[in-house]
């Protein structure tokens, strides 16, 4: 079985478990920010955009957030276009290892604006997250309530990507408007995969 090269796979810094704010205070402060300066995210930053939104905790079968029946449905991705020593491209999150896998080389953020039906905080975004689902990993055990399960924890996953952005004093916001099946092209996503949300990051402007 071949290595794969450092350019394919990147491991990220450790993610860390205390703030400087508290909950209630990031809580108080989120808001929808849709513009961003022209300036690059840190990777310890992105490190901890990740982890929020499907990170372990502690425990190899315990997550940032809560998943019905343990069958974590969800993937995350990442489109990077400025990053601190991470080259542009599209990286499935692999929160076991806490490193990115890169899927497509590239900046892929002008395809992704097209799919988002030409949202102008996809192009200014240092990167976005993309939280997609394989609903039949909940559905086959819960059944269609498993649809339900399966929204309610990629909504848990984005809010705790807006708190963390909060806390590192970054912008960020939901993008529910796009074309999945353009979305899917542009990240190359498996066909059993289905893209439920966007979240552009950036240094607010």
């Amino acid at each position: 079985m071949t290595t794969p090269s450092p350019e394919k796979i990147k491991k990220l810094p450790r993610p860390l478990y205390e703030g400087n704010i508290s909950v209630e205070e990031a809580l108080a402060k989120r808001r929808s920010i849709r513009s961003y300066q022209d300036e690059m995210l840190y990777q310890v930053e992105l490190s901890q955009l990740l982890w929020s939104a499907l990170g372990i905790t502690q425990h190899p079968d315990r997550h940032t957030v809560p998943s019905a029946g343990g069958l974590n449905p969800l993937a995350l991705y990442t489109v990077i276009g400025h990053v601190e020593s991470i080259r542009p491209g599209v990286y499935h999150y692999q929160p076991l290892e806490n490193t990115l896998k890169e899927i497509l080389p590239g900046d892929q953020r002008r395809v992704l604006h097209r799919a988002a039906l030409e949202q102008d905080m996809i192009l200014q975004a240092a990167a976005i997250l993309v939280i997609s689902a394989i609903y039949e990993r909940t559905t086959v055990k819960c059944g269609d309530r498993g649809v339900q399960y399966v929204h309610m924890e990629v909504g848990a996953a984005a809010q705790n990507v807006a708190l963390q952005c909060v806390s590192l004093g970054l912008g960020s916001v939901y993008v529910g408007a796009f074309r999945d099946e353009e979305v899917k092209a542009a990240l190359g996503l498996p066909k059993d995969e289905h893209p439920l949300c966007l979240l552009p990051v950036g240094r607010i402007s």
